[in-house]
Protein backbone atom coordinates (compact mmCIF):
# COMPACT_ATOMS: atom_id res chain seq x y z
CA UNK A 1 0.00 0.00 0.00
CA UNK A 2 1.56 3.33 -0.87
CA UNK A 3 1.73 5.87 1.20
CA UNK A 4 0.45 9.69 1.39
CA UNK A 5 2.23 12.67 1.49
CA UNK A 6 0.55 15.11 3.86
CA UNK A 7 -0.56 17.51 0.83
CA UNK A 8 -2.79 14.40 -0.47
CA UNK A 9 -4.11 13.60 2.95
CA UNK A 10 -5.40 17.26 3.43
CA UNK A 11 -6.94 17.13 0.70
CA UNK A 12 -8.33 13.73 0.50
CA UNK A 13 -12.31 14.16 0.68
CA UNK A 14 -12.66 10.88 2.48
CA UNK A 15 -10.41 11.94 5.85
CA UNK A 16 -12.19 15.49 5.64
CA UNK A 17 -14.91 15.51 7.73
CA UNK A 18 -13.70 12.81 10.27
CA UNK A 19 -13.99 13.65 14.20
CA UNK A 20 -10.29 12.94 15.17
CA UNK A 21 -7.13 14.53 15.03
CA UNK A 22 -4.65 13.84 11.95
CA UNK A 23 -1.38 13.42 12.29
CA UNK A 24 1.36 11.92 10.35
CA UNK A 25 4.06 9.34 11.62
CA UNK A 26 7.48 8.70 10.32
CA UNK A 27 6.54 5.84 7.91
CA UNK A 28 3.62 8.27 6.18
CA UNK A 29 1.18 6.03 8.28
CA UNK A 30 -2.31 8.10 9.41
CA UNK A 31 -2.33 8.65 13.22
CA UNK A 32 -5.83 9.48 14.35
CA UNK A 33 -6.92 10.58 18.11
CA UNK A 34 -10.66 11.23 18.98
CA UNK A 35 -11.65 14.27 20.72
CA UNK A 36 -14.40 14.97 23.00
CA UNK A 37 -16.13 18.67 23.83
CA UNK A 38 -14.28 19.06 26.81
CA UNK A 39 -11.27 18.70 24.71
CA UNK A 40 -12.40 21.24 21.86
CA UNK A 41 -13.62 23.41 24.77
CA UNK A 42 -9.89 23.74 26.31
CA UNK A 43 -8.20 24.18 22.85
CA UNK A 44 -10.71 27.12 22.33
CA UNK A 45 -10.10 28.71 25.39
CA UNK A 46 -6.63 28.62 25.09
CA UNK A 47 -6.84 29.98 21.67
CA UNK A 48 -9.01 32.61 23.27
CA UNK A 49 -6.16 33.38 25.99
CA UNK A 50 -3.40 33.73 23.52
CA UNK A 51 -5.15 35.26 20.90
CA UNK A 52 -6.09 38.34 23.98
CA UNK A 53 -2.37 38.11 25.87
CA UNK A 54 -0.41 38.17 22.89
CA UNK A 55 -1.94 41.01 20.32
CA UNK A 56 0.00 40.57 16.96
CA UNK A 57 0.59 37.13 17.20
CA UNK A 58 -0.43 34.84 14.55
CA UNK A 59 -2.77 32.03 16.77
CA UNK A 60 -4.21 28.69 14.90
CA UNK A 61 -5.36 25.62 16.16
CA UNK A 62 -4.85 22.50 14.23
CA UNK A 63 -1.66 23.46 11.88
CA UNK A 64 0.39 20.64 10.84
CA UNK A 65 4.30 21.07 11.48
CA UNK A 66 6.96 19.10 9.26
CA UNK A 67 9.58 16.94 11.52
CA UNK A 68 12.05 14.48 10.93
CA UNK A 69 9.42 12.00 11.89
CA UNK A 70 6.34 13.19 10.10
CA UNK A 71 3.96 15.46 10.29
CA UNK A 72 2.76 17.01 13.59
CA UNK A 73 -0.20 18.75 14.73
CA UNK A 74 -0.75 20.97 18.10
CA UNK A 75 -4.06 21.52 19.25
CA UNK A 76 -2.69 25.29 19.94
CA UNK A 77 -0.19 27.22 18.06
CA UNK A 78 1.24 30.65 18.92
CA UNK A 79 3.91 32.42 16.82
CA UNK A 80 5.55 35.92 16.34
CA UNK A 81 7.70 36.15 13.28
CA UNK A 82 7.31 32.56 11.11
CA UNK A 83 4.26 32.85 9.90
CA UNK A 84 5.14 34.91 6.68
CA UNK A 85 3.11 33.80 4.30
CA UNK A 86 1.76 30.64 5.38
CA UNK A 87 -2.15 30.62 4.34
CA UNK A 88 -2.03 28.47 1.85
CA UNK A 89 0.55 25.54 2.56
CA UNK A 90 -0.17 22.23 4.10
CA UNK A 91 2.24 22.10 6.83
CA UNK A 92 4.37 24.49 8.10
CA UNK A 93 8.59 24.47 7.55
CA UNK A 94 9.35 25.64 11.04
CA UNK A 95 7.43 25.25 14.39
CA UNK A 96 5.52 28.40 15.97
CA UNK A 97 7.24 29.79 19.10
CA UNK A 98 4.57 27.55 21.44
CA UNK A 99 3.18 24.09 21.02
CA UNK A 100 0.43 23.63 23.17
CA UNK A 101 -1.60 19.80 23.53
CA UNK A 102 -4.71 19.52 25.24
CA UNK A 103 -4.75 15.86 26.54
CA UNK A 104 -7.45 13.79 25.83
CA UNK A 105 -7.93 9.73 26.65
CA UNK A 106 -5.89 8.65 23.82
CA UNK A 107 -2.37 10.74 24.47
CA UNK A 108 0.09 8.50 25.91
CA UNK A 109 3.19 9.83 27.71
CA UNK A 110 6.03 8.67 25.31
CA UNK A 111 3.80 10.46 22.87
CA UNK A 112 3.72 13.73 24.33
CA UNK A 113 7.58 13.56 24.69
CA UNK A 114 8.11 12.30 21.46
CA UNK A 115 5.87 15.18 20.11
CA UNK A 116 7.82 17.75 22.68
CA UNK A 117 11.23 16.62 21.06
CA UNK A 118 10.02 16.47 17.83
CA UNK A 119 8.67 20.37 17.94
CA UNK A 120 11.84 21.28 19.88
CA UNK A 121 13.70 20.27 16.91
CA UNK A 122 12.01 22.17 14.72
CA UNK A 123 12.31 25.74 16.51
CA UNK A 124 9.64 25.55 19.07
CA UNK A 125 10.49 27.13 22.10
CA UNK A 126 7.85 26.20 24.77
CA UNK A 127 5.64 23.15 24.88
CA UNK A 128 2.35 23.78 26.56
CA UNK A 129 0.60 20.73 28.22
CA UNK A 130 -3.39 20.74 28.82
CA UNK A 131 -4.77 18.90 31.70
CA UNK A 132 -8.28 17.25 31.45
CA UNK A 133 -9.06 19.32 34.39
CA UNK A 134 -7.42 22.53 32.33
CA UNK A 135 -4.10 22.70 34.25
CA UNK A 136 -1.51 24.29 32.60
CA UNK A 137 1.80 22.38 32.71
CA UNK A 138 5.08 24.86 30.66
CA UNK A 139 7.76 22.61 29.17
CA UNK A 140 11.04 24.03 27.61
CA UNK A 141 10.85 22.55 24.14
CA UNK A 142 14.26 21.90 23.70
CA UNK A 143 15.09 20.03 26.86
CA UNK A 144 11.43 18.70 28.59
CA UNK A 145 12.61 20.91 31.46
CA UNK A 146 9.52 22.37 33.31
CA UNK A 147 9.26 25.71 33.23
CA UNK A 148 7.46 27.75 36.23
CA UNK A 149 5.55 29.45 33.64
CA UNK A 150 5.46 30.70 30.15
CA UNK A 151 8.43 33.47 29.49
CA UNK A 152 7.12 34.05 26.24
CA UNK A 153 3.34 34.70 27.65
CA UNK A 154 4.17 35.17 31.36
CA UNK A 155 0.00 36.44 31.50
CA UNK A 156 -1.19 33.20 30.67
CA UNK A 157 -2.97 31.36 33.74
CA UNK A 158 -1.90 28.03 35.43
CA UNK A 159 -5.48 26.58 34.94
CA UNK A 160 -8.30 27.34 32.66
CA UNK A 161 -11.29 28.87 34.20
CA UNK A 162 -13.73 27.00 32.29
CA UNK A 163 -16.68 27.08 34.83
Amino acid sequence: MATMTWEEICEDPNLRDLPYKIEQDRYGRILMSPTSFGHSRRQGEIYYLLRTLLPGWVIATECGVETAEGVRVPDVAATKNRAPNWNDIYSLPVAPEICVEVLSGSNRPQELEEKRRLLGERGCREFWVCSKDGKIAFLDAGTGEALAGSAICPKFPFRLDLD
